[in-house]
């Protein structure tokens, strides 16, 4: 019989749990009060995740981004955290960021990445938290990543409401701009690496891709862009010495080679996004726009194209960055080509600490009753905040809730999935803050 993946997941969950409850044995009288107590907190948990999936936040509402961030800072202030709200410069058209931390020095220094903001802005037709049935629920959010971010909030409390967190050096940073960030990366992530420098390990609560699966490694993305000029003329003189080939044939060549000359490498994409090329261009490159205007009868004058370029290492992008700026100065007659690069995000690479990490997690789960959890492939993963840090601490990613269609009007979160995620995640900080440094 066919079953949708929601289904299947509900049937991982139940037997998920029935598992859990014949191998409490595995966990210390202390662990099972801390699964208990998020068991008390858990329909707490779900009207929080109502209330602030309910709040636009989209990531240019600087207003909502600041109103989600105050109603999760009064929630860390109430378990002990002093909570901080870190404004950005206005020119950068970003609300901030919400850090909230307490200090210690037992065990490890633990960094617990997420972020308020969504793709949904206030003229999103998708505004409002909705249940579909009596596990699905609907909401801009509701799964990337506010449902990660009340993973992270209430298996805190359960902790600190066992009164675990005592001499724990644990900071919470939620971003206010994931879903597009501020420039200069400089200063909106500044406070997110200097955090990281003082921290151990770093864990991110994005979307997660099931009970089986974490991220140890996560591909880097930035932009580029390649800008023509060809020399205009009656297109009947076009392939003569003087007139040359044009801007649009030289744009073809270009993106031709890079398909054909830079491809190849493991995990290493790159995608042309818009192009544009004719007599004249207005081109708006900031909001990814623009038009143009051309004849047959005309040699084009001008040439445009802009895309995205994913990596798994730093040395990754940087030889791919040097072939496509080789096959861009080798021009077509009479024309000129430049390519320029923009850095988003950086790569997190498959360290070996990344690896000690999931082997925590792993333990916690068959500990808990649930599968070995594995590293998920690296190439089906999008850029995070967490690869920001990964140059500093041991990373793990991929620890929020489950759910589908992330950044559309039909994202889900499975509310059934929430409880099960919190106590894997107050378990893995209750090993992590007792584990040596």
């Amino acid at each position: 019989m066919y079953r949708t993946n929601l289904q299947v997941l509900t049937i991982i969950v139940i037997v998920f749990c029935f598992a859990f409850a014949k191998a409490q044995s595995s966990l210390t009288p202390q662990e099972l009060e801390i699964v208990q107590q998020v068991e008390k907190n858990a329909s707490q948990s779900i009207t929080f995740l109502e209330k602030v999936v309910n709040i636009n936040s989209g990531t240019l509402n600087a207003k909502g981004v600041r109103e989600v961030g105050d109603v999760f800072s009064k929630a860390f202030t109430d378990i002990g955290f002093q909570s901080n709200w870190i404004d950005m410069p206005p020119e950068m058209n970003r609300a901030g960021h919400l850090f909230a931390s307490r200090q210690g020095n037992k065990g490890k220094r633990l960094l617990l990445i997420g972020h308020l903001d969504t793709v949904f802005e206030e003229d999103s037709e998708f505004q409002k938290f909705k249940m579909i049935n009596d596990s699905i629920a609907k909401g801009p959010g509701a799964n990337d990543m506010k449902g990660g971010n009340v993973v992270v909030l209430y298996a805190l409390r359960a902790l600190q409401e066992r009164g675990l967190l005592d001499n724990a050096q644990i900071t919470v940073a939620f971003t206010g701009d994931e879903e597009s960030t501020g420039k200069p990366l400089s200063i909106s992530r500044k406070d997110l690496i200097e955090t990281a420098k003082n921290s151990d390990i770093a864990l991110g609560f994005e979307t997660s891709t099931g009970f089986d699966n974490a991220t140890v490694a996560r591909r880097g993305s930035s932009n580029w862009k390649v800008t023509v000029t060809g020399k205009r003329a009656h297109s009947s003189g076009i392939f003569r010495e003087s007139v040359g080939a044009g801007a649009n044939f030289e744009l073809a060549r270009i993106l031709n080679e890079f398909y054909t000359k830079v491809k190849g490498p493991e995990l290493l994409s790159f995608n042309p996004g818009m192009m544009l090329g004719g007599t004249t261009m207005d081109l708006d490159a900031a909001k990814s726009k623009g038009s143009i205007f051309g004849k047959g009868n005309v040699v084009a004058q001008t040439s445009y194209a802009q895309g995205g370029l994913r990596f798994i290492s730093e040395d990754q992008k940087e030889e791919a960055r040097s072939k496509m700026r080789e096959i861009a100065q080798n021009n077509l007659p009479q024309t000129s080509a430049v390519v320029e690069f923009q850095d988003s995000y950086p790569a997190m690479k498959p360290t070996k600490q990344n690896y000690e990490l999931l082997e925590v997690l792993s333990q916690v789960s068959q500990d808990m009753g649930g599968p070995e959890v594995l590293p998920y492939d690296p190439g089906k993963r999008g850029a995070a905040d967490v690869s920001f840090v990964a140059e500093y601490v041991a990373c793990l990613d991929g620890l929020g809730t489950m759910g589908t269609g992330a950044h559309t009007p039909k994202e889900t979160v499975n509310l059934n999935t929430i409880e099960m995620l919190t106590k894997r995640t107050a378990l893995l900080i209750y090993r992590l803050i007792n584990k040596p440094r």
